[in-house]
């Protein structure tokens, strides 16, 4: 196998992109600034409206580069010794749960300020012991606990996916010992869960709440990755092309469209030179995870000051989604130099393995 870059100007540009789309939509989502700035004249009303209704599928992006990430750090024959499931899960869930618990405390207190202000449905009810308790364990879905933020689904499914993934090829390394060559058996497993994903459990939406529904988006970054890392990327890239376009002809589905052309982008663009700058994408690509943990109780407070102490109008409602987008990224940077870039590997470190790039 040939080695592959794990990072390239095309990943942050996807992420970056991406999680302004998933801010942009939850803004356009949840208001009640989005309602009445729509009024200000009709070509914002119409963004709004594409934005409330497609922005949420800027996370098949996000899946599809988890999994390639996922993929260009685990080989396709099993884990790499000395790295036992156990400890990449834990690490994962370090990494992920570190920020993430301290964004769900910053979202309650926004979520109480918030409630003194206004009232709307975006605005949950006061957390319990319980729902908190399951959202660290990343469960709420699960149990079916009301979401303490917009968003927080995603971080549960990133997760169950990679845990998903890794299991399976601690199954796979498994073979080694019974085979002589068992470097098929990882991609036959992941394959074979993906089609189950694909042509199934994603087409059931009681399933959504399951790293099934989401697998076979996941799976086509990892082929795509490991088809980058082969001897012939070419053949297996129409392979990962080959199996999307089947899905999609099944039941078309816009997140397995979106998912599999940024799987093919992916692996394209490693087949080529690129150079990796410090620019604004790159930027905001590292800063990703860190807006969509951050944003939600930011919006909230903005647009809960804009209904309490201004006007009701659509200019100063169209201002105030202005605001809270900017300040939602400020915050972000903010978050991931003082929070995400310190306690996630903090935590990460307790775990005696290594593993590759995050994959969020």
């Amino acid at each position: 196998m040939t080695a592959a870059r794990t990072h390239s100007p095309l990943i942050d540009a996807i992420k970056a992109i991406a999680a302004q789309l998933i801010v942009l939509h939850h803004l356009a989502w949840y208001g009640p600034m989005s309602d009445i700035s729509a009024d200000l004249f009709p070509l914002l009303g119409h963004w709004q409206d594409w934005l409330a209704e497609y922005g949420r599928y800027a996370v098949a992006a996000f899946l599809a580069v988890a999994g390639f990430l996922a993929a260009q750090s685990l080989p396709p024959g099993g884990l790499p010794a000395g790295k036992s499931p156990l400890c990449l899960i834990g690490q994962r869930y370090a990494r992920l749960v570190g920020p993430y618990a301290i964004a769900l405390l910053i979202v309650m207190v926004c979520a109480a300020l918030a409630r003194q202000w206004m009232t709307h449905d975006s605005i949950g009810a006061p957390p319990t012991l319980g729902q908190f308790v399951a959202h660290l364990f990343l469960l709420h879905d699960l149990l079916d606990y009301e979401a303490l933020s917009a968003g927080v689904w995603y971080v549960a499914i990133d997760f169950q996916l990679y845990a998903l993934f890794v299991g399976l090829l601690w199954i796979a390394g498994l073979s080694r010992r019974h085979l002589a060559s068992a470097d098929f058996q990882g991609p036959l497993l992941v394959t074979l869960v993906a089609l189950g994903s694909l042509f199934h459990f994603n087409r059931d939406a009681d399933w959504d709440s399951s790293a099934l529904y989401f697998f076979g988006t996941y799976a086509l970054g990892v082929g795509s990755g490991w088809a980058v890392r082969s001897v012939q990327p070419l053949r297996f890239l129409l392979l990962v092309g080959l199996v999307g376009a089947g899905a999609l002809f099944i039941e078309f589905r816009e997140r397995i469209l979106i998912a599999l052309i940024v799987a093919l982008m992916l692996g394209m663009a490693q087949l080529r030179p690129a150079h990796a700058g410090r620019n604004m994408l790159a930027l905001f690509g590292q800063t990703s995870y860190a807006l969509f943990l951050i944003h939600f109780p930011v919006c909230l407070v903005v647009s809960a000051a804009f209904q309490r102490f201004l006007p009701h109008t659509p200019g100063w409602n169209t201002l105030g989604v202005l605001i809270a987008w900017l300040a939602s990224n400020l915050a972000a940077l903010l978050f991931y130099r003082f929070v995400e870039a310190r306690i996630g590997p903090w935590l990460a470190a307790w775990f005696k393995c290594r593993t590759g790039r995050p994959a969020y």
